[in-house]
């Protein structure tokens, strides 16, 4: 950590209130920047997408349970995998006490993975969340959304992901996807966002945000190489 001047209560306010007009450029900012955002176009979504859920077999239609705006977190959870990205859990950690808001808001927030519907809701049950998650194996779905990527795509590092085509480690992408229904029964896609645009629904990182050290994460091997799942920090 750098080292900090140490000085009276009157000068720190005279830096303090500097950073507070900065702030407030920046919620500014943030404010036209999430108008911009729901001012996108929008694009009709043809397929007829059908996922497991625990009610049984339910289309893209019916996961927005009455409400006219859906959140779909793209987890990564393979169909193989035994457990679910590490990074995902800890996003995911932030999700359990906002959806019954969301829900008075017309929004539903899901999260969407290729892994069976079992095996989520075994890992669900570990963990502890009542968010939920439902299984996108047998859909185009994460092709389609570009948070899964076949064999062929990895073995010539053509993998489309946040809109540019990339490189990336693995078969499975983390991302967020939005979509809006009508009085008609349309669905369309309205926004994704993938990589560091999902920082936003990440509460841990704003509060480390706020501290001295920050996210503390420059001198690691890798940034999150102190992250375990919740359930794995004491072993």
């Amino acid at each position: 950590m750098q080292q900090h001047q140490i000085v009276s209560r009157e000068e720190w306010l005279v830096n303090r209130k500097e950073l507070l007009a900065k702030e407030k450029e920046f919620t500014r900012l943030q404010d036209e920047l999430s108008k911009e955002r729901r001012g996108l176009p929008w694009v009709k979504v043809e397929k007829d997408y059908l996922f497991d859920t625990p009610n049984g077999k339910e289309t893209l239609s019916e996961l927005f349970e009455g409400r006219s705006q859906l959140i779909i977190y793209h987890f990564m959870f393979g169909p193989e995998w035994e457990e679910g990205c590490p990074s995902c859990s800890f996003w995911a950690d932030n999700f359990n006490g906002v959806v019954v808001h969301l829900q008075h808001r017309d929004i539903n927030l899901i999260a969407v993975s290729r892994a069976k519907l079992e095996t989520l809701e075994a890992y669900k049950k570990r963990l502890g969340w009542s968010f939920k998650w439902v299984s996108s194996l047998e859909s185009d779905f994460n092709h389609d959304y570009q948070v899964s990527f076949t064999s062929k795509q990895m073995e010539r590092g053509e993998m489309l992901y946040n809109y540019n085509v990339c490189s990336f480690p693995g078969q499975e992408a983390p991302g967020i996807s939005v979509f809006y229904k009508n009085q008609a029964s349309e669905v369309f896609h309205t926004y994704s966002s993938y990589a560091r645009g999902l920082d936003m629904l990440n509460g841990a990182y704003h509060f480390m945000d706020l501290v001295p050290k920050g996210r503390d994460e420059e001198d690691l091997p890798s940034t999150m190489a102190w992250l375990r799942r919740r359930d794995r920090y004491d072993e």
